[in-house]
């Protein structure tokens, strides 16, 4: 890994990538941002496509290496900024947990919700990759009413990715707002780097628009 920590964040408003901001914020990154317009399509235009041939976001850039895939990002800056205390290390207790909850985000938690949101059936429950819908939400329902965070006491990336994602499906009613849920949410989305890339949000969708 490059001793240079100076990260090329890809990013849209309103978009997955929102959460991946927040965490730079948490992670007082050296970054700069490269802004794609997703309503004009700039995703799909061969020089984005050249980084993420998915044509999509979040995606960073840290020298050669590109890295694509929410649980890839999230883990990513965490331990290129290991002095922020935002991943377990090897060794740690919790280094399982926090890789655990990485990956349950998009084996399971946003499959799920697709698969809702588009009325699609879900596959059998042998084949299916989440199980059943409230199977999935209860294990993560009863994960965070341990609290305060997924990781219990430690704060960490995983909790920007899944507060920003709890944020986003509840508001549209994917996932019902319970009170563990509304709670935990605010928790994490109160915080000053939460506030910080809120505002530089605003004025690229003020820009865009």
């Amino acid at each position: 890994m490059s001793t240079d920590k100076h990260v090329t964040f890809y990013h849209s408003p309103n978009s997955r990538s929102a959460g991946v901001l927040v965490l730079l914020e948490e992670l007082n990154a050296d970054y700069e941002t490269f802004v794609l317009n997703l309503k004009a399509g700039e995703q799909r235009q061969a020089a984005y496509l050249a980084i993420n041939p998915m044509g999509k976001v979040p995606a960073i850039k840290h020298g050669d290496a590109v890295v694509t895939e929410q649980a890839a990002v999230y883990q990513y800056l965490a331990e290129l900024y290991p002095e922020a205390g935002l991943a377990p290390p090897i060794g740690s207790p919790l280094r399982g947990p926090f890789l655990r909850w990485l990956a349950f985000y998009g084996a399971s938690f946003e499959p799920a919700v697709v698969d809702r949101a588009q009325k699609h059936a879900p596959a059998p429950p042998s084949t299916c990759p989440y199980g059943d819908f409230d199977t999935m939400l209860k294990t993560v329902t009863d994960q965070l009413a341990r609290g305060p965070y997924i990781l219990g006491e430690q704060f960490s990336a995983a909790d920007v990715l899944w507060a920003n994602a709890l944020r986003w499906t509840t508001m549209f009613q994917l996932v019902p707002q319970t009170p563990v849920l509304q709670a935990y949410i605010e928790r994490v989305t109160s915080r000053p780097a939460a506030a910080r890339a809120a505002a530089k949000d605003q004025q690229l969708i003020a820009a865009q628009a």
